[in-house]
């Protein structure tokens, strides 16, 4: 599948062919509609480099879900208890 995106439009938003395609790599897995590896493949990066940019952009690489943090702090109660 190809999109085209009009020259005019991606010269108002200041952006290059190559950095429109790693923003919209970025808000794909910001949106949790990509997984890191493939946001990456899209946006022709390699893992660590996609990393470096979703930092760029303020776009945590891990998100704690409520069951992490029940899992932390059933973790913590127990290291408590054994003091």
């Amino acid at each position: 599948m190809t999109i085209t995106i009009p020259d005019d439009i991606l010269e108002q938003a200041g952006l290059t062919e190559r950095e429109a395609l790693i923003e919209f790599a970025c808000r794909l897995f910001d949106g949790d509609r990509l997984p890191l590896p493939l946001a990456a493949r899209l946006a022709g990066l390699e893992r660590v480099q996609m990393e470096i940019e979703l930092g760029r952009r303020g776009i945590p690489i891990w998100r704690q879900t409520i069951e992490d943090q029940n899992d932390d702090m059933a973790a913590l109660d127990r290291l408590l208890q054994e003091q």
